[in-house]
């Protein structure tokens, strides 16, 4: 997690100082691109913040009225993020973008677009490289779409994603300019900036979508239960798991509900021995689960769960 927040440090101060500069170039050289492109760093500045403060939400300790923890602060803040994303970055842009191609207006000298753009680039190339290098660390030989869906933390993804559509965004808008600059094509410039506000949309749409999911309350994965059933039912006093229930309330814990069928002829002390046992194992083995509540079943019970 801590590497997570450098990551994200790292891409908050880019895109505030990017910011300030973009509007700037874009109010001395006339260009929506450009105003757009500073939207869209204002917008990602905002974005980190909430993320840090849904980082700092989440590590509250539980309490009566949340006794498993405030670890859900971090998928709420991260589904605001991927709205903001849509609504303000996206959203703007495209208006923008559709207003300069209906009524183009004169670029005046493209050169501090050029410079604003190169620095930015860099800044924002450098911000992707710090958080593409964390996620791969995180990733390890899983293929980068595979990790995004399975990854629990969208502080990792989130920020990569919006600083690799930064840098595309940027190289978008620096084409437009000098195509549009080149054979007197003004409205190119609005063009640029409609195509960043699609490029926004369908960034926050796959965010969104990550986020919300997390948000309903994902579970581990089925190879996952797998194992656990394959583990629990070694224990001689277990005939069968029936069902596993689970759901991440971070991304470093998982609640975790077994129901068991257990032996019938074991009484009750002998199955609150072997639940002590269970939970003992499952903890032991997967550092992820803090909660573990098991409930004994008969074998022949109907439970659809």
């Amino acid at each position: 997690m801590a590497t997570s927040k450098k990551s994200i440090y790292s891409a908050l101060l880019a895109n505030l100082l990017i910011a300030i500069t973009k509007f700037i170039a874009g109010g001395i050289s006339n260009s929506a691109a450009m105003v757009s492109e500073g939207v869209h760093s204002l917008v990602d500045t905002v974005n980190e913040l909430l993320l840090l403060l849904g980082l700092h939400k989440s590590k509250k300790q539980p309490d009566p009225q949340h006794p498993f923890g405030y670890g859900k602060e971090l998928y709420f803040w991260s589904f605001i993020v991927s709205i903001l994303i849509f609504g303000l970055g996206g959203g703007i842009s495209i208006y923008q973008g559709v207003t300069h191609i209906l009524h183009p207006e004169e670029l005046g000298d493209p050169t501090i677009n050029y410079i604003v753009l190169g620095l930015s680039i860099i800044f924002e190339g450098t911000s992707l490289i710090i958080a593409f290098k964390h996620f791969n660390k995180e990733r390890g030989d899983t293929a980068l779409w595979d990790a995004v869906i399975k990854s629990k933390d969208p502080s990792s993804f989130l920020v990569l994603f919006e600083d690799a559509a930064a840098v595309i965004g940027l190289i978008i808008v620096m084409i437009c300019i000098y195509l549009g600059q080149k054979f007197k094509l003004p409205y190119l410039d609005g063009v640029a900036s409609l195509l960043v506000g699609l490029l926004l949309v369908f960034v926050s749409a796959i965010l969104a979508r990550e986020s919300r999911s997390l948000l309903m309350g994902e579970g581990i994965s089925s190879e996952t239960k797998k194992t656990i059933t394959a583990l629990i039912e070694k224990d001689s006093d277990v005939v069968k798991v029936m069902h596993i229930l689970s759901t991440y309330q971070s991304p470093n814990e998982v609640v975790l509900m077994l129901i068991i069928a257990f032996e019938q002829d074991r009484d009750t002390e002998n199955i609150n021995i072997a639940i002590d046992r269970i939970r003992a194992l499952v903890r032991k083995e997967f550092k992820l689960v803090r909660f573990v509540l098991v409930q004994p079943e008969n074998l022949d019970h109907d439970t659809y769960l």
